[in-house]
């Protein structure tokens, strides 16, 4: 075999066949290391070829990448490994949801304080621990304007893992220095009576003994000073109480008003009182605002029975919050270390106080002559002896500590933010720790999910805010901070502030949000009863009978009927203020919605900023077993899963567009009311135009939803599933020549194969959302509402004289109610019109 015998290698055609000499051990050798050489360059091409089909499933995209969510969420699209929901739905438990309220309810944590930034870290630890967070070698805690801070929210879509960290704000806020009520002798020489201006602190609820002078009585961002006058009744202390005693001829000048708390925001109480000239303001809670559940009908007072402790009382935030929410020295800017400061034009120039109805018996009894029950009418009078109401206050700049965590979605922009605040007045029990526990239990709950593989389509965004209880003051500062980011990439705000104070379950939101809220609610089983769901809950009630005052019951009833308000029978109201949904929805145009379990007219009444805001009362009569947390954050975590996993955003558009038909007709009965008839026929016309316009965008979602699903199932699953995101060809440091010659070889498959039209299916989904989007963002005007320009959405808002209630159209209202002004009312009309008109054209298909 002189030549030797040959034997090809892999039998590929044209490929050199290698002789074969058994003799020569160096030949075999040789022949060895070519088969290795000849095997590398097969696999060399075989990788090549593959990372070919990467980058041609990553290189054709749109230039802005926004169809890039498509090709890495396919496999997650396609996947049907676990229900995300029936797992979600799992997790939330009454022993977890109890533990935590024990660990957050327990001590006080006012705003500002040591307690308030040792509960921040807790809730910073629990984000770690449940989204996969290693904790860094320091704590990430960042001053507001650093560079930390501000990338920790502007570098969210380049996350690859969950992210937390503490933004620190630094508002004006105060606490108390000293303060005193007295009732003078009749020549002023002498105090006849001094009000103890304390909660007894019964030691039957221990944290309320322990910590009864933990937060003296006072009010947040009150002003300091004396005032000494006569006081006057003024029954609510709402503007059409204040006109009515001025139509009788009360003077308000240096006089003293006693207000009760109840049906406006207490910070407007005094703001009228200023402007008639009074030196001071009392606010005091009273009884027969307790529905059934009162002494007189029998019950015991707390802690003994469910009636309310008659030394409670209600600290609070005095703000003008109808004119802006947030630090009152930097209005529209956030409160960075070294701000530029104002004056603050939305806090009050005159001294109040909150005091106990024990202590306001005392001062009606001095006005009537005689019972108590004989002052509480609006007659006017004035009692004979000087009253003298002290209020000393520490103003200064404190820090504040917004706790955040950010889990990356496939879809970079467009994010679900999901926030509650975690500072109390005392202890909190309710407000805010029922909320914190159930956000505590839908953090559980995404941690499942998280653990399980599951990635959120869309960013997923959780706060734990500080300071609301001042006046909304962290979320206020953080979205001033972040305007051009919430703009760009919020879809959709969802708050929870208080999650239990009774029986009777309710929501508020944007009406693009009322059809998911209502499937949400009847997809959860009822708190106490499985033969129901927890929309069934509005119509629940507290177990408590007896006797209501007349004129309580009938505001009571008013506000029952105003939750069943909306088309359809849906019966989600709008939001008013008064919680940290403010600057998202009434800023910047974010659908934002709140919820909870209030009390009735049967409920034990709720101590509302006392320190038996305890958890022995929430344990004994708000929610016994914490099954009314854990149904809130079921609910709450299921808006937001169908929220951030939905292909198009789950937003109604033409149920908002029909909601504001109701918005004009309360306008033009308000007119009709006047005697008045203005021209309000070119805003139904910009109406028409944008229900007309939100139909066919209907038609377009649909469509393009189906047409996504259609294709999606048609592409081969192994070819996209082998990409992956952290792939160095996906991140396009492709060499321009090697782009365009793929673009060359694969450009006939970008245009009309599978993968292009897959391509176009997700670019036309995305717009769609864009569009759903908008349509809140549509409602903003950048002037803002008259006299009040901080606030700019133009279909609705806090009520100027309500402060949490809502007002829709306020403009136009407000021109007609306050002003009394029929042209400047059509004047406001056609401003909206514009903005109806703009909006219709934005979301034209």
């Amino acid at each position: 075999m002189a030549d030797g015998e040959k034997t090809p290698f892999l039998g590929s055609e044209g490929q050199t066949a290698l002789p074969v000499h058994t003799h020569d051990p160096s030949r075999g050798r040789k022949a060895f290391w070519t088969q290795v050489r000849t095997a590398a360059r097969v696999f060399a091409v075989y990788m090549a070829f593959k990372a070919m089909l990467v980058v041609v499933l990553t290189f054709f995209q749109p230039a802005d990448e926004q169809a890039s969510w498509a090709m890495n969420a396919f496999s997650q699209l396609r996947s049907h490994a676990f229900n995300k929901e029936e797992l979600y739905l799992s997790v939330p438990d009454p022993a977890s949801a109890w533990l935590a309220s024990r660990e957050y309810a327990t001590h006080p944590h006012i705003a500002g304080s040591t307690e308030d930034y040792s509960d921040a870290k807790v809730i910073l630890k629990l984000f770690q621990d449940n989204f996969g967070i290693a904790p860094p070698s320091e704590l990430p805690v960042f001053p507001a304007g650093s560079r930390q801070s501000r990338s920790a929210t502007l570098d969210i879509a380049k996350l690859r893992k969950p992210s937390a960290w503490i933004d620190v704000y630094y508002p004006v806020m105060n606490t108390p220095l000293g303060r005193s009520l007295s009732l003078l002798s009749a020549d002023g020489s002498a105090v006849e009576w001094e009000a103890d201006l304390v909660e007894d602190g019964d030691p039957r609820d221990p944290e309320a003994a322990e910590y009864r002078n933990a937060v003296p009585t006072f009010h947040g961002l009150s002003a300091d000073g004396i005032a000494e006058g006569q006081v006057v009744y003024v029954n609510y202390g709402r503007k059409e109480d204040y006109d009515e005693l001025v139509s009788k001829g009360v003077n308000f000048t240096g006089k003293i008003a006693l207000a009760r708390y109840g049906e406006n925001f207490r910070g407007l109480k005094i703001k009228r009182a200023e402007e008639l000239g009074a030196a001071g303001v009392l606010i005091y809670s009273d009884p027969r605002d307790d529905g059934a559940v009162t002494v007189a009908n029998g019950y015991e007072p707390y802690p003994a029975g469910p009636a309310r402790n008659p030394t409670s009382v209600q600290r609070g935030s005095v703000q003008y919050l109808s004119l802006y929410p947030g630090d009152p020295t930097t209005p529209g800017v956030p409160a960075y270390p070294n701000a530029t400061r104002t004056e603050g034009a939305n806090v009050p120039k005159i001294p109040s106080l909150p005091i106990s109805w024990a202590n306001a018996q005392r001062l009606l009894e001095e006005i009537s002559g005689g019972a108590a029950e004989g002052a509480r009418v609006l007659d006017g009078r004035a009692s004979a002896k000087t009253v003298r109401l002290v209020n000393h206050v520490n103003t200064r700049v404190m820090p504040i500590w917004n706790t955040m965590a950010a889990i990356p979605g496939h879809i970079k922009n467009e994010t679900v933010f999901i926030g509650c605040h975690r500072d109390a007045w005392v202890m909190g029990a309710a407000d805010p720790t029922s909320g914190t526990v159930s956000i505590h239990e839908v953090v559980r709950g995404f941690g499942a999910l998280l653990k399980n593989g599951w990635k959120p389509l869309r960013n997923v965004v959780f706060a734990s805010w500080d300071a609301e209880e001042y006046g909304l003051i962290g979320s206020t500062e953080w979205a001033e901070d972040f305007p051009e980011w919430i703009s760009a990439n919020v879809v959709t705000y969802i708050n929870l502030d208080v999650s239990v104070t009774g029986a009777r379950w309710g929501a508020r939101g944007s009406p693009s949000l009322a059809h998911l809220i209502r499937e949400a609610a009847l997809a959860v089983p009822h708190p106490t009863d499985p033969a129901r769901t927890l929309w069934d809950a509005r119509e629940d009630d507290g177990p408590f009978a007896g006797a209501m005052d007349e004129a309580f019951a009938r505001l009571y009833e008013e506000k029952v009927g105003e939750m069943r308000a909306g088309k359809e029978e849906v019966g989600i109201p709008p939001l008013g203020s008064g919680s940290d949904f403010t600057p998202f929805l009434q800023r910047l145009g974010v659908a934002s919605m709140d919820q909870g379990f209030g009390g009735t007219a049967h409920d034990a009444p709720y101590h509302y900023h006392s320190i038996y805001d305890s958890q022995l009362w929430q344990e004994t009569y708000a929610d016994p077993g914490f099954l009314r947390h854990v149904a809130v954050a079921k609910h709450l975590g299921l808006v937001a899963l169908r929220l951030t996993d939905s292909i198009i955003l789950p937003l109604n558009t033409t149920h908002y567009a029909l909601e504001l038909d109701e918005y004009l007709e309360k306008v033009e009965a308000i007119a009709a009311s006047m005697h008045t008839s203005p021209d309000f026929h070119g805003l139904r016309r910009s109406i028409r135009r944008v229900q007309r316009a939100s139909r066919a965008l209907d038609a377009e979602k649909e469509e393009a939803e189906l047409k996504f699903k259609e294709l999606l199932d048609k592409l081969p699953h192994d070819a996209l599933s082998s990409i992956a995101e952290s792939s160095p060809i996906g991140d396009k440091i492709l060499p321009g020549w090697l782009k365009r010659l793929l673009d060359i070889i694969f450009g006939g498959a970008r245009r009309g194969g599978p993968l292009g039209k897959f391509i176009r299916a997700a670019e036309r989904v995305q717009r769609a959302n864009a569009k759903l989007v908008a349509f809140e963002r549509g409602f903003i005007s950048e002037e803002g509402i008259e006299g009040r320009e901080w606030y700019r959405h133009l279909g609705v808002a806090p009520g100027r004289w309500l402060g949490y209630g809502a007002t829709t159209f306020p403009s136009i209202t407000e021109a007609l109610t306050f002003e009394r002004n029929a042209t400047l009312a059509e004047e406001e009309a056609s401003r909206v019109s514009a903005l109806l008109d703009k909006l219709a054209e934005t979301i034209a298909v």
